[in-house]
């Protein structure tokens, strides 16, 4: 089931915050790092976001969460995040689709490390194209992808 959540409410950033430091640990590692900025985000970071978030949930628990960002219909994925415990059941597939589904958007956008190839693949598969790559301060080549 996927639902809009609250960061606003302590226990729910902190549900966001600890699928976030599950999942990005892994990611820094396919990615070969150990400066890898979405790790650096904080509860508090999370509970005074202005962006959206939404949960699937599996069994009564959180198992993912996307953080989106929608302003002049420019719809932007800011993160994608699945716990490692549900890896391999659809569940990134079964987010982007509902967001790409319940916001009016004239273009999507969305940015990953150039190295994280099952992001790109699912990005790929939603009709997201790449168009630019660039290595920010922090050292991460990035690809950004667009619907437009």
């Amino acid at each position: 089931m996927i639902k809009k959540l609250n960061q606003s409410n302590k226990e729910i950033a902190h549900q966001i915050f600890t699928i976030f430091q599950n999942s990005y640990n892994i990611e820094a590692e396919l990615i070969g790092t150990l400066n890898f900025p979405p790790l650096m985000r904080s509860t508090k970071d999370i509970e005074n976001s202005d962006t959206l978030f939404y949960g699937f949930s599996e069994k009564g628990g959180l198992a993912a969460i996307i953080e989106v960002d929608i302003a002049d219909r420019h719809l932007e994925i800011n993160s994608l995040t699945v716990d490692p415990r549900y890896f391999r059941k659809g569940i990134a597939n079964k987010l982007i689709t509902y967001i790409l589904e319940i916001f009016d958007y004239s273009k999507a956008s969305v940015e990953t490390a150039v190295v994280n190839a099952p992001a790109i693949n699912l990005y790929k598969k939603h009709g997201f194209v790449e168009y630019k790559r660039w290595t920010p301060s922090h050292g991460i080549e990035k690809v950004a992808m667009l619907i437009d």
